[in-house]
């Protein structure tokens, strides 16, 4: 493998005269990643792969387009955001609240992309610092998609002491993370769960 292709400008300079080298390059440097961001958005490896797959595909045909002085890093994973989401306004209407989120996750992606697996990091290690019985009715509510009614009836406590517990977890984390932390919950659970319904 050529040595140079570490240098962005280099790379780019290639991929844009179509070196097959410079392609193996990337898809050999970037894929795995790539397929784990998609994935935090689509929740599913096969659309993950397949939303890849038609990034590099349309990186390669488009390849005369390329801006050498610009980070393929960047536009590879910004291209991998604007493909799921023309994926995800094909399949189902978005709703008003699910835009604001979608604009809310552009500033993220635009300006801080790089970042997103610390920013994943810090909310995980957050999350377990909540108090036991908090984090727990958190994680039944955002990772396992359980309502506040069936987490109540699973616990055996009232829906309001679940409300409680859920509210203090977004106002912890909230406080740990600040405005950061309505785009990354949308990368790290389903905003179709009742975050949508934590708007202040």
């Amino acid at each position: 493998m050529n040595p140079d292709f570490d240098n962005n400008f280099f790379l780019a300079k290639q991929l844009k005269s179509g070196d097959i080298k410079a392609y193996d390059y990337i898809m050999d440097s970037f894929y795995p990643g790539l397929c784990a961001y998609a994935y935090t958005l689509t929740k599913s490896h096969a659309n993950a792969e397949d939303i890849v797959q038609n990034v590099f595909v349309q990186m390669w045909i488009k390849r005369n387009m390329i801006v050498p002085k610009l980070s393929i890093k960047s536009y590879l994973y910004k291209s991998v955001y604007n493909e799921f989401i023309d994926q995800y306004r094909k399949s189902k209407p978005v709703i008003y609240l699910e835009k604001k989120y979608i604009e809310a996750l552009d500033l993220v992606v635009d300006n801080e992309f790089s970042n997103l697996d610390a920013l994943m990091k810090i909310l995980d290690a957050e999350i377990n610092k909540l108090p036991p019985k908090c984090r727990n009715i958190f994680l039944l509510n955002k990772k396992e998609g359980l309502t506040h009614t069936e987490i109540s009836e699973h616990l055996h406590i009232s829906l309001k002491t679940v409300e409680g517990h859920i509210t203090r977890a977004f106002r912890i984390l909230e406080e740990k993370m600040g405005s950061k932390i309505k785009p990354i919950f949308f990368l790290a659970f389903d905003f179709r769960t009742e975050i949508i319904n934590y708007t202040k």
